[in-house]
């Protein structure tokens, strides 16, 4: 294609969340390709996302995502586990080829699959990934995540040899919403969920934080613990293997503007967004409000 017909370098990379949670990846995204801009886009009127049904999640993931295609994001990253669990692939078998067929959406189940088997990006089955991977690891998740088995399909996949256990921590992402994130009241809910992951004879060794929320929640979460488990954040894994799949496809690569600005959208409340979204992302910024609607 030449530079004539070459398009643009106009669209900003969508970042799409039940809340607030998912600025812990925007946060990451900007830290690791400062370059490009970004769209955020986060309905906390309609959170939490992890007890509703899988159609009501597929509707609601849906209107977002394409509400950032109006908006001009050519490349969608949805940043919620139960989102990328119980709508991805839908969207992408059949919302993509008959509305969108030159825009792309990605998840969060696969690279966090990846890290948590510790794999490199992009792990092929029976290629780049090692059919001999043992142990244990663990998954702390929302109800809805962890319902949709998604994480155990994809380590099968990936990993068949390790063995995986799963908590839901339905009670998580509400305290993360009302600004909860330490104290006695929040201990105790992060000790009730985290404390039977180790009761048993085979601990994992490594524990993914299922949902961009429970980073938050990351100094109650790492006390409880033991010392020489790993706890992953997926903020950093999911920048490390967007890096990686932008190197793989240049063509969305040449399409992505790279000024280095970012805007924040929510269904709700623009200026209890701010506040608490402040503390994620380390400054200020503003929010608008917008209404997503519906699609036929």
């Amino acid at each position: 294609m030449s530079a004539a017909t070459s398009p643009a370098r106009s669209g900003a990379i969508g970042v799409f969340d039940s809340g607030f949670g998912g600025l812990t990846v925007l946060q990451a995204l900007r830290a690791r390709l400062p370059a490009y801009d970004y769209l955020y886009l986060g309905d906390s009127a309609r959170v939490p996302y992890g007890n509703r049904s899988h159609e009501v999640v597929y509707e609601f993931t849906r209107e977002a995502v394409f509400d950032l295609f109006a908006r001009g994001c050519p490349l969608v990253v949805i940043a919620c586990n139960t989102a990328s669990a119980r709508a991805l692939r839908r969207i992408q078998q059949e919302d993509l080829p008959r509305l969108a067929p030159d825009r792309r959406v990605l998840g969060v189940v696969r690279p966090s699959a990846e890290a948590l088997a510790g794999l490199p990006p992009g792990a092929v089955p029976g290629v780049t990934a090692p059919a001999l991977v043992t142990g244990t690891v663990a998954v702390v998740a929302t109800q809805g995540t962890i319902a949709s088995d998604s994480y155990r399909l994809e380590l099968g996949k990936l990993a068949p040899r390790l063995t995986l256990v799963q908590q839901a921590c339905p009670l998580w992402v509400p305290l993360v919403e009302a600004g909860e994130t330490d104290g006695p009241g929040v201990q105790y809910y992060v000790r009730k969920y985290l404390a039977p992951l180790f009761a048993g004879g085979s601990p994992p060794s490594r524990v993914l934080l299922g949902c961009t929320h429970y980073p938050l929640l990351l100094s109650a979460i790492r006390a409880q613990v033991p010392a020489g488990v790993e706890v992953l954040a997926q903020g950093a894994l999911v920048a490390e293997r967007l890096q990686d799949w932008l190197r793989r496809h240049p063509e969305m690569e040449a399409r992505l503007g790279q000024s280095g600005r970012y805007r924040v959208l929510t269904t709700d409340r623009p200026a209890w967004f701010e506040a608490f979204g402040e503390r994620v992302l380390g400054e200020a910024f503003e929010a608008s409000e917008v209404r997503l609607r519906a699609l036929s």
